[in-house]
């Protein structure tokens, strides 16, 4: 049996994970559980290179369950993991390192529920299934927090009174773990010492602004639910709106939160889905008025995580929507070339790595982003 480091991503409805060697460098195994904790579950383990190896219908499997398939189903191709390490949303001031989990930091992480209320509970559940499990098996902690913790004071106040601030209402910043796997990618484009503004564009998105491989800045704030518009998340809004909710259409607290993460966003202006792929297939006036406000929002953000570096040197895109989606892509940079950015048409179309002409005053790229890379890294330079 090969022991292995497993990273666990864990979502609202979907579980993923990848196996890596102990020392976080290869990937020896990938799967994901659709529908986790759902009564229609399903398990999918595939190699390194995607090729299937077993698949599985977990009917009336609670998360406990599904958990315990994931490890026998990683077991009957020879691997047994030497310990976990999970994506956790938030870790608020205090953790801004991967940690290993006791008792202790357990309990700590549910200080942060009320910063992540969707996000913070579903990753802590997996945990404490886990240690339900086997409570012998190390698990880690690594947050999507804690790339943003260079960030200078100044950009992670909020124009409030300062006991708010003190009190940890602030700016955190989100999707720090895809952040760091990008910074770590810099190098390879010849901007390891640049101002690089970074675009994480999937159903959840933000943008990030990294000088010489740190966070200075990004579009994400005090919840996942700031910044660019999403999915279905709509980013920034006036918080006067809300107001308006609750005083004039009766909306509670729970209302208001269903609106801003489930009705709004793509979804919501198109009145279609949030999936930009049939956004983009669609002829509906309100799917294009979608597209064209989602890539509005990105070029906008773009140019104010610039101003906050003082200077742009590149641009970079990844997740879901900014590694396939040269539609995107392509608005985008059209809507930047008063910065420097001449795009290629046909290297955005081929999906090529760089994005922008030889002769681009600024260059952009398309690169992968590798959240669960990162955490076994991190994982593992901490055991």
């Amino acid at each position: 049996m090969n022991r292995c480091l497993l990273a666990i991503n864990a979502g609202s409805s979907t579980l993923k994970f990848r196996a890596f060697t102990p020392d976080g460098q290869t990937l020896l195994a990938r799967g994901m559980v659709d529908r986790f904790g759902g009564k229609d579950a399903a398990l999918t383990l595939a190699d390194a290179k995607g090729q299937t190896l077993a698949e599985r219908a977990l009917a009336d499997a609670d998360h406990g369950a599904a958990l315990a398939a994931v490890l026998n189903g990683l077991a009957d191709q020879g691997l047994e993991a030497r310990a976990l390490v999970h994506r956790v949303v938030h870790g608020g001031n205090r953790f801004r390192q991967p940690v290993r989990l006791d008792d202790e930091v357990r309990a700590a992480l549910d200080d942060y529920i009320a910063l992540a209320p969707l996000h913070q509970p579903v990753s802590l559940e997996v945990i404490d299934a886990f240690s339900r499990i086997d409570a012998r098996l190390p698990q880690i902690a690594c947050f999507d927090t804690a790339f943003h913790a260079t960030q200078p004071e100044v950009a992670t106040r909020f124009g409030i009174a300062r006991h708010w601030h003190d009190e940890g209402i602030r700016r955190y910043g989100f999707h720090g773990l895809s952040y760091a796997a990008i910074a770590r990618r810099l190098p390879e484009v010849g901007l390891a010492r640049g101002k690089v503004v970074v675009c994480h564009l999937g159903s959840g998105a933000s943008a990030c602004a990294i000088e010489s491989g740190q966070s200075v800045a990004a579009s994400t704030g005090f919840s996942a639910v700031d910044g660019l518009m999403m999915g279905t998340r709509p980013g920034y809004i006036d918080p006067e709106v809300v107001l308006y909710w609750q005083e004039h259409e009766g909306m509670g607290v729970k209302d208001v939160r269903r609106e801003l993460y489930k009705n709004s966003g793509l979804l919501g202006v198109s009145g279609v889905s949030a999936d930009m792929r049939e956004l983009m297939a669609s002829e509906l006036p309100a799917a294009r008025e979608a597209v064209e406000l989602f890539c509005y929002r990105v070029a906008r953000e773009a140019t104010s995580l610039a101003g906050a570096m003082r200077g742009l040197d590149g641009l970079i895109f990844t997740a879901g929507i900014g590694e396939h989606s040269a539609e995107v892509r392509g608005r985008v940079l059209q809507q930047l070339a008063w910065l420097g950015f001449e795009l290629d048409h046909v290297a955005n179309l081929s999906h090529a790595r760089r994005l922008t002409t030889a002769g681009s005053r600024l260059p952009a790229y398309a690169l992968p982003t590798d959240e669960e890379g990162e955490m076994a890294r991190q994982a593992a330079a901490l055991l």
